[in-house]
């Protein structure tokens, strides 16, 4: 079986000095081998293609034979890393917590392990005959959030 932890550093010597980050590496028992990268930049298949024949110059073929995808990291793709958090500071994103809330804002800020997303919603104040809307700030915890994805949204 393919070591992950030796893709994981030729995947790491591979993108040094670029902003490409891990997202995650998968190695299944049956020699898969699944790398899904992101970028702040982008990525595209050109630097997918470099670093695969990187990966294959190091792990030969004719002593374990193996399948090797590598990719981006889907734009629908909830995030797993923090970076893609980062990545995303200004871009509505929806989170579904731990315990079952379902929130839609605006990324505003990162911070370690913490994220701050800036929710709408309409309030009537006293008095007045149509509603304004409000932003609240919520922060929150990687660690209570179940799933967090890029919002699409086609209006």
């Amino acid at each position: 079986m393919i070591d992950k932890n030796i893709v994981e550093q030729v995947v790491t010597e591979a993108i040094a000095g670029t902003d490409i980050f891990i997202v995650e590496i998968r190695v299944t028992s049956d020699n898969m081998v699944t790398v899904e990268l992101d970028s702040m930049s982008g990525l595209d298949i050109d630097t997918c293609a470099r670093i695969t024949r990187t990966i294959e110059g190091v792990i030969d073929r004719e002593v374990e034979d193996y399948d090797l995808e590598v990719g981006s990291a889907g734009l629908t793709a909830p995030f797993k890393v923090p970076a893609q958090y980062v990545k995303n500071i200004g871009n509505d994103i929806e989170v579904l917590t731990r315990d079952g809330r379902k929130m839609t804002g605006r990324l505003a800020d990162v911070s370690g392990n913490d994220f701050t997303i800036e929710i709408s919603r309409k309030v009537r104040e006293p008095g007045a005959k149509r509603p304004s809307i409000v932003t609240e700030p919520v922060t929150m915890s990687m660690d209570n959030v179940k799933k967090a994805c890029y919002l699409i949204d086609f209006r």
